[in-house]
């Protein structure tokens, strides 16, 4: 399992995720079973009400560090919010309603990175990849004897590893990058929503998505 990056996981990051909607999906869908266990065992009980559960995200921040990382690593989003509907807004919000939809949409295309990519399933990849290389180069000169080749052989995969590493380097910075905009991002979403609200433009609870279409 992935590690979620610390920076994007900040208690007033939870602005955007719909708390109801997170303990009904930790209580009672199965992709979260092992976030379940976690706060059953925190708990110290097996059956658990939602005060309960909200309870135990309140006082074990971990638990909802996990929901969220698990989320992410199914490609789902921890972004709870449906588009602002800027057809009913006065031109003067209508281009801030607009910018949020924008960060929103951008924020889901990219909330993948703000796993850890040392943890990622690009690195496991690259590693799976290696991995066979290097059973093919010993089939060619083991079964296939083929021991006169074998510097050749070799040398090709020396050259696929450091491949491999430029290829890791080049995502991982890809990673960096696109966390940093996704935390900006965030706060930035944050604010305007907060701003919508105050001026009576918007209501968050609306906005909010009640359940995933996409959990099994």
């Amino acid at each position: 399992m992935g590690v979620l990056k610390k920076a994007s996981f900040r208690q007033k990051g939870e602005g955007l995720l719909n708390q109801d909607r997170v303990i009904d999906e930790i209580l009672h869908v199965g992709l979260y079973d092992l976030v379940l266990q976690d706060m059953q065992k925190f708990l110290g009980k097996e059956k658990i009400t939602h005060d309960e559960a909200k309870e135990a995200l309140k006082k074990e921040p971990q638990l909802l560090r996990d929901y969220m990382q698990t989320t992410v690593e199914y490609n789902l989003s921890n972004i709870h919010l449906k588009d602002i509907d800027t057809s009913k807004l006065d031109e003067k919000v209508k281009e801030k309603a607009k910018k949020i939809n924008s960060n929103l949409a951008t924020m889901r295309e990219i909330e993948k990175y703000t796993l850890d990519f040392e943890q990622s399933s690009t690195l496991v990849l690259i590693f799976s990849v290696e991995f066979f290389v290097l059973f093919s180069v010993q089939y060619f000169i083991v079964l296939l004897d083929l021991k006169e080749w074998q510097l050749w052989i070799y040398g090709f995969f020396a050259l696929s590893i450091i491949a491999a590493w430029i290829y890791a380097k080049k995502v991982q910075k890809l990673y960096k990058i696109n966390n940093a905009k996704y935390e900006k991002l965030y706060d930035e979403t944050l604010k305007l929503i907060d701003e919508l609200e105050k001026e009576g433009h918007v209501s968050k609870k609306e906005l909010y998505i009640s359940e995933s279409d996409e959990h099994i």
